[in-house]
């Protein structure tokens, strides 16, 4: 791999030039991305200049640049991790071998299932959030979700890369599919059920940022531990800039309990009536978003059993979370105590670990969930409010897995139909929270302003300030039509 070449009409530190067959393929499939991304990337805002950071390098320090930028003009490029000395194989029946630096035979067909899969989730949430420029709460949020978005785009492109380099033919027509593909669409929808959900408010865009969003980190994690290390060093280099994402999502939620328990504070009350007519969002309609997305994004790591995940981890082409905290990386003799539906109830059994891969993987994702809920806390506790957000039990509302079949109250328990009928609006939020938060949604632009129901945050971005000036509007912006003083001339 050489040095970072910005000037290339695709940036990368992979050397392109050098290879003029899959640069050309590249520059070919590169017009078709920006085709799909003036049809479903944010909409209305695309002669607008957003303050941008673009990756320019690969180190820890300096490795991204902050500049005003149209986003179709934005420099998405392809970076890939420094490689390590000797790496080897870090898990299952291939751990300690040499690192492979080409796809191995045997394993072409699952390696391209885990590539393709995980490229499609990129493209799939900026179709999801396309319309969500359009009732942002401030300048900032704007800016924050554009960022979102263009590395949702430059992600894309990282597995893209992938596609055309390891897989011939068959990556090239996978990458063409990745764009033809389209979020909620009937005939032919994402692959995730997640990614063909809806975004269509901020406080859903929030929850999606923190808890989809951190699916993306455990599962991205988990590839970063392939044996595949071309695949390695793209996953690595993509969590750097995928922290970001989640920052945007912990500290938005963060901002609407804030913002909450000042109402609650100045009114004297916790009636949800009262707090919804000073143009608050009351915590229990927040705890209903909470327990929908991240209910939501617990099935996005598959059963709890899974033939397939004890597959990949023996391959060695994915791994756990944090691999070298195991003493034992083959696990082929372990077990791993599972919870299970049985007997009316729930009991435990004794599963060979590497088929509860997909298990061990959530318990790290569910731990680093409960740590977020205990920050949104701290912030009720520092508003001496006594009320708490919580984490619903990852049996809650499941899709997927051995709990797809039954139903659970938010604390696992096992309820009937009849009971989940009953209380489904309690724990879901309902048409009447929908259409309560959905006419909270009005844009607010102006500088320095922000709407009603989320506080603003502490900083801005790169150190300026929240009022700075994040958008630059042109006259034909959806944001002039929304009330945006234009800043764009010619």
């Amino acid at each position: 791999m050489g040095n970072v070449d910005l000037n290339a009409r695709i940036p990368n530190n992979v050397n392109l030039k050098e290879d003029r067959r899959l640069q050309r393929a590249l520059e070919a499939w590169q017009p078709k991305y920006i085709d799909w991304w003036m049809e479903m990337g944010p909409d209305g805002f695309q002669a607008d200049e957003i303050y941008l950071r673009t990756a320019v390098d690969v180190g820890r320090d300096g490795w991204a640049h902050f500049d005003h930028v149209k986003m179709p003009e934005y420099r998405w490029g392809i970076f890939l991790s420094p490689a390590e000395l000797e790496r080897v194989v870090p898990c299952g029946d291939h751990f300690g071998d040499p690192a492979w630096q080409q796809v191995p035979g045997e394993y072409r067909n699952m390696l391209r299932r885990i590539i393709v899969t995980q490229a499609d989730t990129e493209p799939a949430s900026v179709e999801q959030q396309r319309l969500l420029g359009r009732t942002a709460p401030s300048q900032y949020d704007m800016r924050n979700l554009f960022q979102v978005n263009v590395e949702e785009g430059r992600h894309l492109w990282a597995m893209v890369y992938l596609l055309h380099t390891f897989f011939g033919r068959d990556g090239r027509e996978e990458a063409e599919d990745l764009l033809r593909r389209r979020s909620g669409n009937v005939d032919s929808p994402r692959i995730l059920g997640t990614f063909n959900e809806p975004v269509e408010d901020w406080l859903s865009f929030f929850m999606f940022t923190t808890f989809t969003d951190r699916d993306g980190k455990f599962q991205l994690l988990a590839l970063a531990e392939s044996g595949f290390d071309p695949l390695s060093r793209t996953t690595r280099f993509m969590l750097t800039e995928e922290a970001h994402h989640m920052f945007v999502g912990e500290t938005g939620i963060g901002r609407v309990i804030e913002r909450t328990a000042q109402v609650m504070n100045e009114l004297g009350t916790e009636d949800v009536d009262k707090i919804r007519a000073h143009g608050a969002i009351d915590l229990p309609t927040i705890q209903r978003w909470l327990n929908r997305w991240y209910s939501s994004s617990v099935n996005l790591f598959g059963g709890e059993q899974s033939s397939n995940a004890a597959t990949y981890f023996a391959s060695g082409l994915k791994g756990r979370y944090k691999e070298d905290k195991y003493e034992d990386h083959v696990a082929l003799d372990a077990i791993y105590p599972m919870d299970v539906p049985g007997n009316g109830g729930i009991t435990t059994e004794e599963i060979p670990l590497r088929n509860a891969m997909n298990e061990v993987l959530r318990d790290g994702y569910t731990g680093d969930c409960e740590f977020v809920v205990g920050r949104w806390n701290r912030i009720l506790e520092k508003a001496e409010r006594s009320e708490r957000m919580y984490l619903p039990h990852r049996r809650f509302n499941r899709e997927i897995g051995i709990y797809a079949s039954g139903h659970y109250d938010v604390k696992g328990n096992p309820i009937t139909d009849a009971e989940w009928e009953a209380k489904h609006d309690q724990w879901l939020p309902s048409e009447d929270d929908l259409t309560y938060v959905k006419s909270l949604m009005k844009p607010c632009l102006e500088h320095g302003k922000i709407a009603s129901w989320i506080a603003p945050p502490k900083k801005g971005i790169n150190g300026n300030p929240f009022e700075w000036d994040y958008i630059r509007f042109d006259g034909t912006s959806a944001g002039v039509a929304l009330g945006a003083s234009p800043s764009l001339t010619g």
